[in-house]
């Protein structure tokens, strides 16, 4: 009782502010083609080997370039000016731009994407990323300890010629290259700053539209400034891009009113009270929040039936409305709606997985999984589902928490009984103990670096221990296998394999989907050209804030 009358408290006060804000402090902007911004969190690391957070990716985005890059739902050439693919397309020849510059004044070349990509994929980096380079020629050996860095499958027979070679084919290699783990990195920087370097801004350089200023590596604000040596600076419009990191919704509120923020991301009741509101809009995203668990901590998450029973006590909808108040929808399989559709039928991937009887194990039946819970803890021969939920410090992330400790009581009956406890860590803190497995169960966070399901169901094959909780399959591990092997270049085999991975995993909930992301922003109307692209970044070239 008291935590509701906490809410409605909070959403009265909220309602109240954005009355007072009427269209005259709306109104108020950056302008001059500067552009303020909420984030987050702060920035968790600048250099493209180390990092795995939306906040990192978004600022490298910003202020780096590589071979390609999103302008809408459009994939356009960056430094690639001119792409060549062998007959068996396991050969792709990439022809750079003359002229592109580093920040120091350099040459960008093709050696710094072969180092680049080398440094990814030697051990001694310790790249959480790593896996994404499977497929390469020698990746998975070089990963693995086996060869020297240097094999791996990528040279620069010339100064602008960047040579990759694959193992098999990638139907879905130019999008991936987006990802900001294949950035070029500057050897002479890294050789320069050695453990030091990306550690600040003074300690990296930089290709891309924009230059980060003045970053010390943990500020909770930060500039990037247009970079006029960026080969397409011409249609880089804004002079100034600053970010700043807010955790609290009347904190945003406050800061979007007075005009100290061109744009800002709510959630919960603020959300709610904030429909109607001058530039009130929702910007639907590939994005997924799921809950992963740890068997090694927690031995009863290993079985199957407590994993459906702990998905099916969740009611997606309600949480949704009592938490988020946001666009988001309830997710119901690993991979999201509108991303990935079939060449031949234009089905939706997820849509199709769910035919058959698989959503069942997604959709809220508090009677089954009792029933279910109770099969699964006598299967395991314990009384008590006892386990910590890691937490990081953003205020939906502790409703989120909170509102799963009750959901997963309601699990409790005569003779059996859930006990969660809630740690909350800071952001960067609570990756780190994600990528440890310092926890019982963790909701995680994952938005697709190209459009397609392998993306996402990779993620969970038993090699990427990384981001895997624990739970693994060899049939799982087959489909996916076969799909990015034999069946690479046969789009419908391909298909039906990610199919098949999906569905297993989903009726095994080696995840438990959580809800599909849509966040409401208000945005000032004077800002025009900021695009949200398919790898689940904002696009900032031929943005204007005027």
């Amino acid at each position: 009782m008291l935590k509701r009358l906490t809410r409605i408290a909070a959403a009265m006060t909220i309602t109240l502010l954005l009355a007072g804000c009427g269209q005259q402090s709306s109104s108020k902007t950056s302008g001059n083609n500067t552009y303020k911004t909420m984030t987050s969190d702060i920035i968790a690391t600048m250099d493209p080997a180390q990092f795995t957070d939306a906040v990192s990716g978004q600022t490298l985005t910003d202020t780096m370039a590589g071979l390609y890059r999103y302008k809408g739902n459009k994939l356009t050439s960056d430094l690639a000016i001119k792409t060549d693919v062998s007959a068996d397309q396991k050969t792709y020849t990439f022809h750079l731009r003359h002229g592109s510059k580093w920040s120091d004044g350099t040459d960008v070349t093709a050696a710094d994407f072969v180092f680049a990509w080398q440094r990814v994929v030697d051990p001694a980096t310790k790249s959480p990323y790593a896996f994404i380079m499977s497929g390469i020629k020698n990746a998975d050996a070089i990963t693995a300890g086996k060869m020297a860095a240097s094999q791996l499958g990528v040279k620069a027979p010339d100064k602008y010629t960047f040579v990759v070679s694959l193992d098999q084919p990638i139907p879905y290699f130019k999008s991936m290259t987006c990802l900001q783990t294949f950035d070029p990195v500057e050897k002479k920087a890294v050789e320069k700053y050695g453990k030091n370097f990306a550690k600040t801004s003074a300690q990296l350089t930089f290709n891309g539209p924009f230059i980060l200023k003045n970053w010390k590596g943990t500020d909770d604000s930060w500039i990037e400034v247009k970079n006029p040596n960026y080969w397409n600076a011409k249609n880089v419009h804004l002079k100034k891009i600053t970010y700043q990191a807010v955790k609290e919704n009347s904190t945003a509120m406050n800061l979007y009113k007075s005009g100290k923020l061109d744009d800002v991301s709510v959630t919960g009741q603020t959300a709610e009270a904030a429909k109607g509101q001058s530039g009130y809009h929702v910007i639907k995203q590939p994005w997924e929040t799921y809950l992963r668990m740890n068997s090694q901590a927690v031995p009863a998450f290993g079985n199957t039936k407590v994993r459906q029973a702990l998905s099916m006590a969740i009611n997606r909808k309600a949480f949704i409305s009592k938490v988020l108040g946001d666009g988001s929808t309830p997710a119901t399989s690993a991979v999201t709606t509108n991303l990935f559709y079939n060449a031949k039928t234009g089905a939706d991937f997820a849509k199709e997985s769910l035919k058959g009887g698989y959503a069942q194990y997604t959709t809220y039946n508090l009677k089954k999984a009792r029933k279910l819970f109770k099969q699964g803890m006598a299967e395991v021969g314990q009384k008590t589902l006892n386990f910590t939920f890691l937490a990081n410090d953003t205020p939906a992330a502790k409703e989120t928490a909170e509102y799963l400790q009750g959901t997963f009581q309601n699990l409790s009956t005569t003779g059996i009984k859930v006990k969660m406890t809630i740690k909350t860590v800071p952001q960067k803190s609570w990756l780190q103990m994600g990528t440890a497995h310092q926890y019982g169960m963790m909701a995680s966070i994952w938005g697709p670096d190209y459009p397609d399901a392998e993306n996402f169901l990779t993620r969970y094959t038993s090699s990427v221990s990384n981001f895997s909780g624990s739970w693994s399959s060899q049939e799982y591990d087959q489909y996916m296998a076969n799909a990015a092997g034999k069946d690479a270049t046969k789009p419908q085999a391909r298909w039906n394999d990610l199919l098949k991975a999906n569905r297993l995993i989903t009726k095994e909930q080696g995840i438990i989907p959580l809800y599909q992301w849509g966040t409401v922003h208000l945005t000032k109307p004077s800002v025009k050209g900021v695009e949200y692209t398919p790898n689940s970044l904002f696009q900032y070239i031929g943005a204007t804030n005027k």
